[in-house]
């Protein structure tokens, strides 16, 4: 009697593998999606206003059937809150995560590379000053100036990386600096400002949700649309590129021009995002860091489950915002930084560690 024995094939089972972390990686980014769908949801109910789950979601599915208190209270007021929630949070989330990738740091995103901090100095020339960096923008005035100042600190970047022999870590620095020199900026105009005008600077800088309309939605949702594609574009390249400038060199990656197009596709999210809403730390952070904890490195996985970390982060953020006391809602940025200061300590550390 002969017993066959069959021969391990390791091509298979490496075929195998992989299908098997593709399959999980998909479930996951969806398990994702849906459970951001129902984060809206909840958003929307969430309010002095009571509105069920299930009515909600059959409104939001058939606006038909709704009355015109829930045409008015989830339509016209919660909805926009609620999709402005997502989009800037999936941009942020998308800016951090790349800034992360070309920089190879984890601790790097929009917030702590100054860019927010140029926004609301942007901001606060209007406010204070009535200073506007594009004439007769009319009502727009602090959106466009924080635009502007946020989208001139991304391009020093951009500049700063043109420089001959210049490092990812020599990049982090540039932005620090401008971090604290736009800090130092604001406060002295805070600190010639009056009452009022330092209340509405006050104010924008914690960052809120309240001037969120079906405009500036759909903006959001059209400067996403054309990055994250782009991004996605380049997974492998940018999946090398985390295996160090050397080997994604040796691979074929051009190094210097991927940085640049990645820099500025991040200074657009950043721009726009911290412009409509106000500065909002740790989103960038916070949900990259998260998405490389459960599916690591890979973009294809990385860069979809970021965007959808960043979302479902503020969407929770402006659900507690107005959960914390009845009938006050709180600025986001608050609660995101209360949030983030856990998560950005202990990178620090497991990053002192990997050092030693």
């Amino acid at each position: 009697m002969t017993v066959q024995t069959t021969n391990p094939d390791p091509a298979r089972d490496i075929v195998g593998a992989y299908r098997r972390r593709s399959a999980k990686r998909v479930a996951l980014v969806c398990l994702a999606a849906v459970a951001l769908g129902a984060m809206i949801v909840i958003d929307i109910i969430t309010g002095p206003a009571e509105l069920g789950f299930l009515r909600t979601l059959h409104v939001i599915l058939d606006p038909s059937i709704a009355t015109a208190k829930e045409a008015v209270i989830i339509w016209d007021l919660r909805l926009p809150v609620a999709l402005m929630a997502v989009v800037v949070g999936a941009m942020l989330g998308v800016a951090g995560a790349e800034m992360q990738t070309i920089l190879n740091n984890p601790l790097a995103d929009p917030f702590t590379l100054g860019l927010s901090s140029a926004a609301s100095f942007g901001a606060a020339l209007a406010i204070v000053l009535g200073f506007s960096v594009i004439p007769a923008v009319g009502g727009l005035l602090v959106t466009v100036n924080a635009f502007m100042f946020s989208l001139f600190a991304s391009l020093a970047l951009f500049a700063f990386t043109k420089l001959r022999g210049v490092t990812p870590e020599a990049m982090i620095l540039v932005g620090i600096a401008m971090l604290f020199s736009f800090n130092a900026l604001l406060a002295f105009l805070q600190y010639g400002a009056s009452e009022l005008e330092l209340a509405q600077l006050i104010f924008w800088q914690m960052g809120s949700l309240a001037r969120a309309t079906w405009a500036k939605v759909g903006i959001c949702l059209v400067v996403l649309a054309i990055v994250l594609p782009y991004f996605l574009s380049r997974s492998w390249a940018l999946t090398a590129l985390r295996m160090g400038e050397d080997k994604a060199a040796a691979l074929g990656v051009n190094v210097a021009l991927l940085r640049l197009a990645v820099l500025a596709g991040v200074s657009l999210l950043s721009a726009v995002a911290v412009s409509f809403v106000g500065a909002i730390a740790f989103v960038g952070l916070v949900g990259p860091h998260i998405a490389r904890l459960i599916v690591g490195e890979d973009q294809r996985g990385f860069l979809p489950l970021s965007a959808l970390m960043g979302a479902l982060i503020l969407s929770a953020t402006s659900i507690v915002s107005k959960a914390i006391t009845p009938g006050i809602v709180y600025p986001i940025g608050m609660i995101t930084s209360l949030i983030g200061i856990p998560f950005f300590v202990s990178l620090i550390l497991s990053q002192r560690k990997r050092h030693w």
